[in-house]
């Protein structure tokens, strides 16, 4: 466990209730004080790494919001991101797209064949 230092990448999850899609936050520190780490968007972190059971086994908390934590970035943080956010990216693509019955005709043919593949 180590101090935040300027350049260090970090990300913060939220998540609005269990049915919703964890949405990742990433910013970088670009400013030290005594006892903060200032980063990129502006939030100030208590430099002092604290054990955290929310997304990683370490975080750092906001000043003045002690619950929320930010955790370092890693290869694996990435990842789940992106694969996370592609899960947004199509729900909110349906939710938005107005099918017509061509299309929907299409749809269900693909899916017809997809579980006749599977058998």
């Amino acid at each position: 466990m180590r101090q935040l230092k300027v350049g260090d990448k970090l990300y913060n999850t939220k998540q609005e209730g269990f049915n919703d899609f964890v949405r990742y936050s990433f910013s970088e520190v670009v400013r030290l004080t005594k006892t903060l780490a200032v980063l990129r968007n502006g939030i100030k972190l208590i430099n002092q790494p604290r054990i955290s059971y929310i997304t990683e086994d370490i975080g750092y908390s906001v000043n003045r919001q002690k619950g929320v934590h930010w955790h370092l970035v890693s290869l694996e943080a990435i990842r789940k991101a992106q694969i996370e956010n592609e899960k947004i990216a199509a729900y909110e693509w349906f939710e938005n797209k107005k099918f017509s019955l061509q299309e929907k005709q299409w749809i269900y043919k693909q899916f017809k064949k997809m579980s006749e593949g599977e058998q």
